[in-house]
């Protein structure tokens, strides 16, 4: 597998529940496996928790006990998965989809790799 590593491309999102404004991206995360990425989640959860509503702390607890083991089992299925909860007015919401890692090219190259000339820079008139 020397094009690339599969893994997973873990992401967590905030949008209001009263539908004014945007999603914004709060965190991003590359797994390199199920355990990395389901563990990703479970610790974000963790560390909120105690500032969560009564409400959406049980939630958060719940899915470490008993829903973790379901999104495990997709995420070794290779399927994405979502884990969202709303607190105060606003939904937070991690999802992890599965990916292909792919290489850079080597940084300390002197010479640019081949297709890096196949583009030729526009030249305005």
């Amino acid at each position: 597998m020397s094009g690339g590593r599969y893994g997973f491309w873990c992401e967590c999102w905030t949008e209001s529940l009263a539908g004014q404004g945007r999603s914004a991206l709060v965190a991003s995360f590359g797994a390199y496996s199920a355990l990395q990425a389901d563990r990703w989640v479970a610790t974000a959860l963790q560390a909120i928790s105690p500032a969560l509503d009564s409400d959406a702390s049980t939630e958060a607890w719940e899915w470490m006990y008993d829903g973790r083991i379901d999104t495990r089992r997709a995420l070794l299925r290779a399927e994405p998965c979502t884990v969202s909860l709303p607190h105060a007015g606003t939904r937070i919401t991690w999802m992890i989809r599965p990916v292909l890692f792919l290489p850079l090219a080597h940084r300390q190259r002197t010479e640019l790799p081949a297709c890096a000339y196949d583009l030729s820079p526009r030249l305005e008139e």
